[in-house]
């Protein structure tokens, strides 16, 4: 029986090295966004990561690049307000969205960057697609099916990352994928394929960098 949302199998060598060799490129911060008439021209291909607080989402953006200080991760959720740009290379940004949900910081601060992200995903004509992160110890959340909703609405095609898979085991782990793929069959833009990551230990980077490499 072939399973709904598959997990996305390991590139083959060809499309390894194209994906190894974007990522060993050059990758500078660009600029953080607090504002729509901030963001840069839309005159690239452009991917961006979407997560609630804590998720894992700099230390992927790291371990992606290779550059253990690129994205700044915070000890404490929600610190990050901005959408962050990342030129990669001369073709790709590559943008990490302010985490949604739980966040240590006044309700208006959080409300007004909120807007801000529902604004982005709804109108940037250049954006191919959205990475979705979620944590591998939890599954998809109501938060986080507020955001695929929102994407569903936009017409933004979005593929389900899990992150932090080295914190449980093979069992717990197909637990969480058989609520991940019974949730997903609600959302008609999500991509078929599910990736499952580890940051520390390096599962799927490979995998997700021939992803981005494809997606011109």
């Amino acid at each position: 029986m072939t399973l709904p949302f598959p997990l996305a199998p390991d590139p083959d060598p060809e499309a390894a090295e194209t994906g190894r060799r974007l990522f060993a490129g050059p990758v500078t911060f660009l600029k953080g966004v607090t504002a729509l008439e901030a963001l840069p021209p839309p005159d690239r291909t452009e991917i961006c990561f979407a997560g609630r607080s804590n998720v894992g989402k700099s230390s992927l953006i790291n371990a992606l690049t290779g550059r253990k200080g690129l994205a700044r991760a915070s000890g404490t959720p929600g610190r990050t307000q901005e959408i962050n740009y990342f030129a990669l290379g001369d073709r790709h940004y590559l943008v990490d969205l302010p985490g949604y949900g739980f966040a240590e910081a006044p309700k208006a601060v959080v409300e007004r960057w909120q807007r801000l992200l529902r604004a982005y995903l709804a109108g940037r004509p250049s954006l191919r697609r959205a990475f979705v992160l979620i944590d591998a110890r939890h599954g998809i959340k109501p938060v986080d099916a507020e955001i695929l909703a929102l994407l569903d609405r936009s017409a933004v095609a979005f593929q389900t990352v899990l992150t932090k898979a080295d914190k449980i085991g093979p069992a717990a782990r197909e637990r969480v994928l058989e609520q991940v793929r019974e949730a997903l069959q609600r959302h008609p833009a999500a991509c078929p394929e599910l990736v499952v990551t580890s940051s520390e230990r390096g599962e799927g980077i490979a995998t997700l960098r021939a992803i981005i490499a494809h997606l011109d």
